[in-house]
């Protein structure tokens, strides 16, 4: 989980704290896939693993893996079912290929992460705002700030401009704000002036957010 993302949390209050962290181990545990396969075939296989592990939560107890018992244990029960979260994971599949990204994998992949990983944690927040959009916009700066190709972070920054950002954001939801003020801030500065995950300025600028929700 890089520094910003963990800063963000760090701001939820505790009765959500434990279901929120757990569903963001989710979507750490999927990148994972991808960041160390060497193989599509191979990291496609593994997501299918945890699509496939994510569908029997409602059926069966978790196997002995944390973030699945996790799940179980805070999600599942604030009403978030297996099949749900595992409609997370054909985003990531849409990743992993030598190919160039189309614009339809953009799409398709920023709605499957970011909009679901967005919505479900305002619902454990209690927030009653779709937030969809503003997921898709970080999900897509998110893939454009870890890619290696820069045609491909052209393309995702392009399909992020696109998703407008809330101006002001309300305070239950403040967590997912600060990331979108992150979110916004890097399309304005573009791959150039990027800041490091937790740098101060970063850092200062979602303190900011959560004070004031702007």
């Amino acid at each position: 989980m890089n520094a910003d993302v963990a800063l963000a949390l760090a701001s939820v209050p505790e009765p959500a704290r434990a279901a929120v962290h757990a569903l963001w181990a989710l979507d750490e545990a999927l990148g994972r896939v991808l960041a160390t396969g060497r193989e599509p075939m191979i990291s496609r296989i593994r997501l299918a693993w945890w699509r496939e592990a994510l569908e029997r939560l409602d059926r069966e107890p978790p196997p002995k893996e944390p973030v699945l018992e996790g799940l179980a244990r805070n999600v599942l029960p604030r009403g978030i079912r297996g099949a749900e979260l595992a409609e997370m994971e054909p985003g990531w599949a849409l990743l992993p290929g030598d190919e160039p990204i189309t614009r339809e994998d953009l799409d398709a992949y920023a709605a499957a992460r970011g909009a679901l990983l967005f919505r479900f944690t305002a619902r454990l927040l209690g927030g009653g705002v779709d937030v969809g959009l503003a997921g898709e916009a970080w999900a897509l700066v998110d893939l454009a700030r870890h890619s290696t190709e820069a045609t491909d972070a052209e393309a995702a920054l392009a399909a992020a401009r696109e998703r407008p950002l809330p101006r002001r954001w309300p305070k239950a939801l403040r967590p997912l704000g600060m990331l979108a003020a992150l979110t916004k801030r890097d399309l304005e500065r573009g791959p150039a002036r990027w800041e490091e995950p937790g740098s101060p300025p970063r850092a200062a600028r979602m303190m900011r957010h959560r004070l004031t929700g702007i």
